[in-house]
């Protein structure tokens, strides 16, 4: 016959399992560790030398013995052998005059000291002139020759074909359109996208065109068939803007769920997600050498990303503002944010700052640098400013109009891009045109004389 097994309680026999569990530890963690002394040593040890060991053993410093008289080492010998020779007798009687003690030589040594630090001090008391800015190189006045209409709402992109016959734009109205460069006429229209089209680029090895916008969608279309072969899915928000590696077959993408997506270009994998900014990522720009991305973003930060790690290798965080515009030289190993606090240079690969361009008081949404070291900044009140890339001299100021039927208000420039020549600037506005300027071919450096005065070099504010 089987014995009746007692019945408890769940709360009882959580209690006994804790209780269990408890004695069974007890002997392992229930006391303090037994202090060792020599560990506690070498612990006080290290850290001593690891906090004062460049000072805690300093060097004494040598007694100096008196030198007698006739010792040639003394330097009352020496001075008096240079100074109180027969050519020159009154040297020794000067020193006799000023109280020197012949039996004292370390009274010449100091009061040599004393003089060399008077000396310098002296000289450290004359102000040196003020260092001033280098003359800027004479660019040319640019102007507007050209402005195409076609698109129903506002020009939010723009790119230029590798070989500089045609250029790309897309829009508000969800259209991408394809047109000559020469002449401005419209060669085609692409639709597919559902949103307003945010960023083009154009690939320079495949005959790809490359489009992302609002919608999410980032699509590979390929201009022999002219319709979208790819799409990569990836992105939780809007896509912002879009950029072509030069030499490796990946896209990189950025947008406002604030991260920097790097996509396979044939595969449509997403090979990174560069994570980091903690805002929406206005701007990504692709090169071959290190760093070969970067990123900005409306977190005030700049990044510049290891591509092979997938991680960011410098954050940039002198901007007071958001960052939505990048330009990489085309030479130089330098480039350029746009924010509405000031236009800063930057050097690869570590980011060190190199200047600032101050004066375009706006919302900066784009710049562009081209061969001949121009800089234009264009920003959301439709004015656009040129600088000298070298001196950060602005030489060129304009205030664009708005066109016929279009409200004050929409003069302003969302993208714009230098032809592969550098001869031709190409903006996107939003009174839904596409403005081309070029530079004046009359202007002279004596019929437009540079209005330069050289001032001088304010402190660089970082």
């Amino acid at each position: 016959m089987s014995e009746d097994v007692q019945k408890h309680s769940v709360h009882t026999l959580v209690f006994r399992s804790l209780k269990r569990t408890h004695d069974m530890f007890l002997s392992d963690q229930g006391t303090m560790p037994v202090r060792d002394e020599r560990s506690e040593w070498f612990r006080r040890q290290c850290k001593l030398n690891d906090e004062y060991g460049l000072v805690k053993n300093l060097p004494k410093e040598p007694t100096r013995k008196p030198q007698p008289h006739n010792d040639p080492n003394n330097p009352y010998n020496q001075w008096q052998d240079a100074r109180g020779s027969a050519d020159n007798p009154a040297g020794s009687q000067a020193m006799d005059m000023i109280g020197y003690d012949k039996n004292r030589p370390d009274q010449l040594a100091a009061d040599s000291n004393k003089a060399l630090v008077a000396v310098g001090a002296q000289q450290a008391l004359v102000p040196k002139k003020a260092p001033t800015m280098p003359k800027p190189e004479w660019h040319p006045p640019w102007k507007l020759y050209r402005v195409i209409s076609g698109h129903l709402g506002w020009v939010r992109c723009v790119a230029v074909e590798p070989g500089n016959e045609w250029f790309v734009t897309g829009a508000a109205d969800r259209v991408i359109k394809i047109w000559d460069l020469a002449t401005g006429t419209l060669k085609l229209s692409l639709t597919g996208h559902i949103s307003a089209v945010r960023g083009v680029c154009v690939s320079p090895r495949q005959p790809y065109l490359f489009s992302c916008g609002e919608d999410k969608k980032v699509m590979c279309w390929d201009l022999e068939q002219n319709k979208v072969i790819r799409s990569y899915h990836g992105h939780l928000s809007a896509v912002y803007s879009i950029d072509v590696h030069p030499t490796i077959d990946i896209i990189a993408t950025c947008g406002r769920d604030s991260t920097c997506r790097i996509w396979d270009m044939r595969t449509k994998a997403c090979v990174h997600t560069l994570a980091g900014h903690t805002n929406t990522v206005a701007e990504v720009r692709c090169q071959a050498a290190e760093p070969q991305i970067i990123t900005g973003s409306h977190d005030c930060t700049i990044r510049l990303w290891d591509l092979a790690a997938g991680k960011s290798r410098a954050t940039l965080t002198n901007h007071k503002k958001s960052v939505r515009a990048l330009a990489i030289h085309p030479t130089q190993y330098t480039f350029a944010s746009g924010s509405p606090d000031n236009i800063k240079q930057w050097k690869f690969p570590d980011g060190n700052f190199l200047q600032n361009m101050s004066g375009h008081n706006a919302i900066i949404n784009s710049l562009a640098l081209n061969l001949d070291n121009v800089l234009v900044s264009a920003a959301d009140n439709g004015s656009m400013h040129f600088w000298d890339w070298k001196t950060g001299y602005n030489f060129q100021r304009m205030q664009v109009a708005a066109q016929p039927g279009s409200i004050d208000s929409e003069a302003g420039i969302f993208a714009m891009t230098f032809d592969h020549s550098s001869t031709r600037l190409i903006t996107a506005e939003a009174d839904k045109t596409i403005k081309i300027y070029k530079e004046d071919d009359t202007a002279t450096e004596e019929s437009h004389p540079l209005n330069w005065r050289p001032d001088i070099i304010r402190k660089k504010r970082y």
